[in-house]
């Protein structure tokens, strides 16, 4: 099955909203139960339940009371059972995003870049009323008429809610690495890497593009993002080749020239090698899951 793209509603002036996860799932639960992705940000505020929900072939125990902050562009989907409470927080990129360092900010919190692949935030109930307010403000304000302040509103209500977040998501742990040119170099090589991974996988292509040496960039997203440049690279050809398995039609030859391996056997051998699993191996065991 192919996956879904889904842009933020068209007729949309500020591109920031929350929904009702029981509105949104009485009618969408077709699509949204499949994998797709979309061009924006999701923040669930989930409240007394505890379904799965699915982002990039990891499967998450959703606890009661809890966040759980997705990627724009990453695949995800809902649990078959639809057993959802709470609302969802949307947002583009475009819409936050008015400065620099918001872009800053976005691309490198641990909220959507977490280097442990843990997109969650447990809290206790009375910690969650403090996020469930802020997104009540949110809501009420998208009720309110356009004017000249409404947008910077949103953007601030929206930005208090990921520091606080992103303020409890780090407690106990230093984010002093997360600052000056380091972290600069490693936003450029995610940026150049999501645009070229299919046709570049030497770290010296990237080393070249940002102009910096292949030791530095070496050290900058390995203090940043805490793997190496390479290492990045190829999680990033692997998610993309699985997601082209397991989502698509796709011969294994199809799939492998799609991200620039000529001979199939060597996407094999490059899958196998990361995977501990041929790419056929990989496509039957989660298709049989389905």
């Amino acid at each position: 099955m192919e996956i879904k793209n889904y842009k933020f509603k068209v007729d949309s002036i500020l591109k920031v909203e929350v929904v009702n996860l029981k509105t949104l799932l009485s009618s969408n639960k077709g699509h949204l139960v499949t994998p797709h992705r979309t061009n924006f940000y999701h923040v669930f505020l989930f409240e007394n339940c505890q379904p799965k929900h699915v982002i990039d072939f990891i499967s998450y125990k959703v606890k009661p009371y809890s966040l759980l902050f997705i990627d724009k562009d990453k695949v995800h989907q809902f649990d078959q059972l639809l057993n959802y409470e709470g609302r969802v927080l949307i947002f583009t990129e475009d819409f936050f995003c008015t400065t620099e360092n918001d872009l800053k900010f976005l691309r490198s919190t641990t909220l959507f870049n977490d280097i442990n692949n843990n997109p969650q935030l447990n809290i206790d109930k009375n910690s969650f009323q403090k996020y469930s307010s802020i997104a009540d403000d949110i809501y009420e304000e998208g009720k309110l008429p356009p004017d000249t302040s409404k947008q910077i509103i949103l953007k601030n209500l929206l930005h208090n809610f990921l520091l606080l977040a992103e303020r409890e998501k780090l407690k106990n742990k230093s984010n002093e690495n997360n600052k000056g040119v380091d972290l600069d170099y490693a936003i450029l090589f995610k940026d150049l890497l999501d645009k070229h991974f299919k046709t570049a996988k030497s770290v010296s292509y990237y080393a070249n593009k940002i102009n910096v040496s292949e030791k530095k960039l070496g050290q900058s997203t390995a203090k940043i993002l805490g793997k190496m440049p390479k290492e990045l690279i190829d999680e990033r050809v692997i998610l993309e080749a699985k997601r082209l398995l397991v989502h698509g039609n796709k011969t294994i030859k199809e799939v492998g020239f799609m991200l620039g391996f000529e001979e199939p056997t060597n996407f094999i051998k490059y899958f196998r090698k990361h995977t501990l699993k041929t790419p056929v191996e990989f496509r039957e065991l989660h298709l049989f899951k389905k």
